[in-house]
């Protein structure tokens, strides 16, 4: 996956929302893929799952509620960095976390759990939120891997991560932040379809912000394809092949909406999904 952009607030506005998300899947078009839905094996969790031999299972992105709390995962490349010997496989990371309704995996263990074992792994941003009662602040976290770092993130706030270390970000992604925060600001008690409908139109942006002197040391051979939201390498039929935004509503209200290719064309046929869960019974 290649940008994330979230909000998370605890205690939102009147006809605000604990969780306001948009993110892109990069990745390459003919990779098998399962897109969004709830999971078969576990009761509510969604989001996609990569059916790529030998990664079966594991996920870029996905939300899971139980005991009266939200949980999502992301998980991002960080690129250009060397690959370890016998690197272990990353999509897993993210299923964990969500699936997992225990004490050791909340957010606070499961990232220390992690951060001891994470060399073992090819170099990612794991991205990791929990929301509860309105009384508690949003927790959220980012781990890195190069060099194995944790950091806290604040609630109510809005953030943009990539394919980068946090504090070197990608053009792309403080462009996209800054847009993100202004939708979030204008729209941000807005009804689901208005504010995604933006949000979308944020994650569709081809426009690139390039030259990037990150993004070209990380990436040299493909760093200009590389510099838009919305990614498109047709050389190598890589790109932005889903669309995601993920809102919770301040009565537990999910909405998962997905707009993801069809086929391996960009340009061709695109299949959308939203999913609607009530949770404030469970809270």
């Amino acid at each position: 996956m290649c940008v994330i952009f979230f909000c998370a607030d605890s205690n939102p506005q009147p006809g605000g929302y604990k969780l306001i998300l948009a993110s892109n899947r990069d990745e390459f078009f003919a990779r098998a893929t399962q897109s969004a839905a709830k999971w078969a094996n576990v009761d509510h969790v969604y989001g996609g799952i990569d059916l790529e031999p030998g990664r079966e299972g594991g996920t870029w992105l996905a939300i899971g509620h139980s005991a009266g709390f939200f949980k999502v995962g992301a998980l991002l490349n960080l690129t250009g960095e060397p690959k370890p010997r016998d690197a272990v496989g990353r999509g897993m990371i993210v299923a964990d976390f969500v699936t997992q309704a225990d004490e050791e995996h909340n957010i606070l263990n499961y990232n220390g759990s992690l951060l001891k074992d994470c060399t073992k792994y090819s170099a990612f941003n794991f991205v990791s939120i929990e929301i509860g009662s309105s009384s508690q602040p949003a927790r959220v976290k980012l781990l890195s891997n190069v060099p194995p770092t944790v950091e806290d993130f604040q609630n109510g706030e809005c953030y943009g991560f990539g394919n980068s270390l946090p504090h070197t970000p990608f053009e792309k992604v403080r462009h996209g932040q800054q847009e993100f925060e202004a939708i979030v600001k204008a729209h941000g008690a807005s009804s689901v379809e208005t504010l995604s409908a933006q949000l979308m139109q944020l994650l569709r942006n081809k426009h690139k912000f390039w030259p990037d002197d990150e993004l070209k040391r990380r990436a040299p051979n493909w760093g200009e394809g590389l510099s838009a939201l919305n990614v498109h390498i047709e050389d190598h039929a890589y790109g932005s092949r889903t669309h995601t935004v993920v809102l919770v509503d301040s009565e537990n209200k999910m909405h998962f909406i997905e707009e993801t290719m069809s086929g391996l064309d960009p340009l061709g046929e695109w299949s959308r999904t939203h999913i609607e869960k009530d949770f404030q019974n469970s809270v």
